[in-house]
């Protein structure tokens, strides 16, 4: 390959990053924020940062509604069966509701209503660390209590790379990237994060929420 070959093939590279990196080009190719509107309803209900929340649907799903995972997770972002029906059951749901919601989980108010009060309650049980909230979202509260148990972690842990859990490692690290990414792109001062509840009690927080 000539030098002139290469250094065409090195501009036309820089040119594709110049073009990618553009905000308004990322917004709609890499981080694009669909169901928004819901999201930040949802989001400012439970006092959960939305951006934590988007970034938890493009991991989970990148936005599909369909998704269903081999555990058997399910929607945008990925909710197990049981788990919903415990969700549905600590938001005081009628059995009749918590059916109909359960057989509709790839629906996305649905989905996204479960799925942001359950980030939000674990953001509340472990005071707000964003990294062990997400580690137990993808590899279940139980086992992150045990690793915190095990291996004399403080509820100031952050570093992610003593995750057990390859695939909860690469989970968080994906997460908390497209937060950043997120937050970067869609903050102003009109519409800024929703602030996370650090220190709120969960059920007296559900007790003051209107439904």
């Amino acid at each position: 390959m000539t030098l002139k070959k290469i250094l065409t093939i090195c501009a036309a590279m820089l040119a594709i990053y110049a073009v990618m990196s553009l905000p308004a080009v990322q917004k709609k190719f890499l981080y694009p924020f669909p169901y928004r509107s819901t999201i930040e309803n949802y989001s400012s209900r439970w006092k959960v940062d939305k951006f934590l929340a988007i970034s938890v649907m493009k991991v989970e799903s990148n936005f599909t509604e369909a998704a269903c995972s081999q555990s058997g997770a399910i929607g945008l972002m990925q909710i197990m069966p049981e788990t919903a029906a415990w969700i549905a059951y600590q938001l005081g749901e009628a059995p009749d509701e918590i059916a109909d919601d359960i057989k509709n989980l790839r629906d996305p108010e649905t989905n996204i209503r479960y799925g942001t009060w359950y980030l939000a309650e674990l953001e509340d049980e472990f005071n707000g660390n964003d990294v062990l909230a997400l580690a137990a979202y993808n590899a279940g509260r139980g086992n992150v209590r045990e690793w915190m148990k095990k291996n004399r972690w403080q509820e100031n842990f952050s570093d992610v790379d003593k995750i057990p859990y390859a695939e909860t490692r690469d989970y968080v690290k994906r997460v908390l990237h497209c937060r950043e990414k997120y937050a970067k792109l869609y903050s102003s001062q009109s519409l800024g994060a929703t602030p996370i509840a650090l220190h709120e009690l969960r059920f007296a927080r559900l007790k003051n929420l209107s439904l």
